[in-house]
Parts: structure tokens; C-alpha cells; sequence
């Protein structure tokens, strides 16, 4: 199927068979789509954390706004972006970049000395909403691999981020929840959203031409 068959087929599930797991190698495809997404100077200031636990996820369900999606899904997908940037990430980055490119480390120094001033002057609050909005570009990746091997999905922001954060132990690490990616196999009978039609808005609507 191309990549537009694979978008129209895919829906936010509604209820998820328990029953049934992603596999494995599906599993690392999904994060793998998700770990080349593209990011603002390749810095790739997230991480995302993978839950298989029943007992993980029955902690993060306070405050989710689909409790039983989250509860009987296969894996959930914590999209988690850094709570600030600073020189010594910055630095840890780029001489894993120089280090895989067989160059001498500081090669990137000029380019790195200018994101490093630009992100000096921000506050983390700033910092936070800018890591934040490069986990969205790894999450859209991630639905549309999950698309292609048909295995369902469902991302969410209706859950509680104190919660979550909590839970993983987040803040230790230095990252704060943004979205979650509920992945597995629907529940037929109670997806109701599965019989009905897809709708989009019309791309004459949608695409603004000048």
C-alpha cells in the first residue's frame, strides 16, 4: 500500500483487544521510524520511553482522559522532550556526531558556539517549548510506520503529565512528558470510531495557495 492508503486507514482507536501484542521487531521498526525523525540541528532533544508494563500503566492512568485505551493497548509510547538545553548537551551531541563521522571533535565548533548563544539568551521555559514541538515531527513518523504494518494507534496529549513524569521518574533524567502513542490492535466490537467514515476537511479548503 502507498503511504496515502496506509494514512486514510489508520483512525484513533477507541478500544484496543488486550489480547493481542505488537511484536517485537514491529515494535523496533516503529521506534526506529521514530529515532530518524529529523530535528532543529540534528540535536534530537527528546527521548521516548517505551511502557509494556500492566502495572506501569495502570499507575499513569490517573488523569488520562481514555483510561481504558492506555490500560489495553499493547505498548505505550511516552514522547519526552528535554526541560532545557545547555552547553555541556550540546557539546555531548556533536562529538557523537564527529566521533561516528571519523572527524576531529569541535569540527561543528562555529555552528555549536551560535546555537549555544542563541539558546543562552532563552529561558527553559523557552528551551522546553522548543524541545518539545521536534517530538511532534518523531510522533507523526512513528504513526505513519505503525500505519504501514497495520498495527493500530493512537496519539494522545489527554493525560497528566504530572502523573506520568512522576511515574517514569522523568524529572531525574531531565525530561518532561509531552504526548503519548498508544499502540496495538483494535478491539472490533467496541472501536466504534472504526465503522465510521474518515473526515477530512476538503484540500481546497485546507491548502491556501498564493
Amino acid at each position: 500500500m502507498s503511504l496515502i492508503e496506509d494514512l486514510n486507514w489508520r483512525h484513533a482507536v477507541k478500544a484496543y483487544d488486550p489480547t493481542k501484542k505488537v511484536s517485537q521487531e514491529d515494535l523496533s521498526t516503529i521506534l526506529e521510524a521514530a529515532r530518524l525523525a529529523p530535528t532543529s540541528s540534528g540535536l534530537q532533544p527528546f527521548r521516548v520511553i517505551v511502557v509494556e508494563s500492566q502495572e506501569l500503566k495502570e499507575k499513569m492512568v490517573a488523569g488520562a482522559l481514555n483510561p481504558e485505551v492506555m490500560r489495553d493497548s499493547s505498548h505505550v509510547l511516552v514522547f519526552a522532550a528535554w526541560d532545557s538545553y545547555s552547553n555541556e548537551k550540546i557539546d555531548k551531541v556533536y562529538d557523537y556526531h564527529t566521533d561516528v563521522r571519523d572527524l576531529p571533535r569541535g569540527r561543528f565548533g562555529s555552528y555549536t558556539d551560535k546555537i549555544k548563544e542563541i539558546y543562552g539568551a532563552q529561558t527553559p521555559e523557552e528551551h522546553f517549548a522548543h524541545t518539545a514541538r521536534q517530538t511532534y515531527i518523531a510522533l507523526g513518523i512513528a504513526l505513519a510506520q505503525a500505519a504501514e504494518l497495520k498495527i493500530d494507534s493512537t496519539p494522545a496529549e489527554g493525560f497528566s503529565n504530572d502523573v506520568v513524569d512522576e511515574v517514569l521518574g522523568l524529572r531525574e533524567m531531565g525530561l518532561k512528558s509531552v504526548s503519548l502513542l498508544y499502540l496495538g490492535y483494535r478491539d472490533e466490537a467496541n472501536d466504534w470510531l472504526s465503522t465510521m467514515k474518515k473526515v477530512r476537511i476538503p484540500m481546497d479548503e485546507f491548502i491556501i495557495k498564493k
